[in-house]
């Protein structure tokens, strides 16, 4: 299973700078104003040997000091039921607020290891200022600057040091994962597929927060299914729905092979889909997209061919992504719904043998070779499959820094005209050669 770390605080106090730190990138808008970060972040970060996903739970607009708060204590709850970790963001700039107060009151209730992050601690005298934050009582205080990086490490050593090995869920089975939004049809799909009601969704906390496994063995195909449904839907708030989704998503990606993701025909891929289809990437796991409740639109206006089209533009540059239209409820085309999975675990676990590979290399590369850079060239020599569990290749040449990211784009486009990659990412590193 995959550990969570969630980032919660009121905004502005430096959360996004923080989990931009923490995960190597500037995935989340960062600027002084309060409430800039809306969407929320998921990234990856790798620490003292230890993998972990990172969520940034983003700040909030403002309209009224009720909508607010009611705002900040949703995300709070949630982070506290489905992150395994809690780091709790205040600021030494503007010292303890009312806000802090009641945030610190929940996460002092939960039995989830809880760490206070004192930020913007950059001089000796707001060090001393700082010291009135032991006064929330948490036992992991740590005072940092996450814009500089100070004392990050300290934080990160006590994070890790608490943090479960990760556990996979070991199978010789090829593991499938419904991910997608709460109501596209997740259950209902395990449900058809299973030929029983597999999934029981109550509000009696705990019974539905794991992803369920289940052995499918029917008409020739064999592999484990992973479902993320019965989310507790005492939850009404949509954003709520979204983002408790997206975090068990987290967990079922990391254990699948293949995921499946469905969206809702009449809303399109959403953000929050875009967000799980990236975690899918960064993971990568193959992946198809299983266009639900076709039946409820209306066909004179909506194409299959259009529709398919429009999605592939907005998931764009990985379009290479098999997409499929399916009425679960009907039993419309559930069964081509195992077949393609089955067809992008074969395209992941696809192997090129090196001659092969590198008459491919020679061929494209004497069609195209990789552009000047400063008056300086890249010759590739040779290239390589890596023995990984997905598309992985190393291309070697006198200088690997001269090749751009334009040329790693070629190489793979033609690498997926040639061979069947549909579903699968394709990761390319160009080495130095000895």
């Amino acid at each position: 299973m995959s550990n969570i770390v969630a980032i919660v605080g009121r905004p502005n106090v430096g959360k996004s700078t923080f989990y931009n730190r923490l995960i190597g990138s500037k995935d989340a808008i960062v600027d002084n104003v309060s409430g800039v970060t809306r969407d929320r972040q998921y990234g990856i970060c790798e620490w003292n040997g230890k993998r972990f996903t990172v969520v940034d739970t983003g700040g909030f607009v403002k309209d009224s000091s009720e909508i607010f708060e009611r705002a900040i204590r949703s995300q709070v709850t949630i982070a506290v039921e489905e992150a395994d970790a809690i780091i709790f963001m205040v600021d030494a700039a503007t010292g303890i607020t009312d806000l802090d107060d009641d945030m610190a009151n929940m996460l002092r209730r939960t039995k989830k290891p809880v760490f206070l992050a004192v930020n913007k601690v950059d001089n000796h005298e707001r060090l001393m200022e700082a010291n009135e934050f032991w006064s929330l009582g948490f036992e992991e205080t740590y005072f940092i600057a996450a814009i500089s990086g100070s004392a990050t490490g300290d934080i990160l050593d006590a994070i890790t040091d608490i943090l479960p090995d990760e556990q996979p869920f070991e199978t010789e089975l090829p593991k499938f994962a419904i991910v997608g939004q709460p109501n596209v049809g997740k259950s209902s799909l395990t449900n058809a597929l299973l030929g029983e009601e597999r999934n029981i969704v109550t509000d009696i906390a705990g019974t539905t927060r794991d992803s369920i496994h289940s052995t499918y063995n029917k008409f020739g195909k064999e592999f484990v299914l992973i479902d993320t449904a019965g989310l507790r839907k005492k939850t009404k708030v949509r954003e709520d729905l979204e983002f408790y989704s997206v975090m068990r998503a987290i967990r079922a990606i990391d254990e699948s092979d293949i995921c499946i993701l469905m969206v809702d025909a009449r809303d399109g891929v959403t953000a929050q889909d875009m967000n799980i289809l990236g975690l899918i990437q960064d993971r990568n796991k193959g992946v198809l997209i299983v266009v639900n409740k076709w039946d409820l639109m209306e066909k004179e206006t909506n194409t299959a061919r259009d529709y398919e089209k429009d999605l592939k533009d907005k998931i764009a540059p990985f379009k290479d992504i098999p997409v499929l239209f399916t009425s679960v409820t009907q039993k419309q085309r559930i069964m081509k719904v195992v077949d393609l999975a089955m067809k992008v675990d074969a395209n992941r676990q696809r192997k090129i043998t090196t001659s092969k590979l590198n008459d491919f290399i020679e061929e494209i590369v004497e069609r195209y070779p990789p552009p000047s850079h400063k008056g300086r060239f890249a010759k590739i020599k040779y290239a390589t499959q890596l023995p990984l569990h997905y598309p992985a290749f190393a291309i070697f040449c006198n200088n690997p820094k001269y090749v751009k990211a334009a040329y790693r784009q070629y190489v793979e486009n033609k690498m997926r005209e040639e061979w069947d990659f549909s579903g699968s990412t394709i990761t390319i590193y160009f080495r130095k050669s000895s």
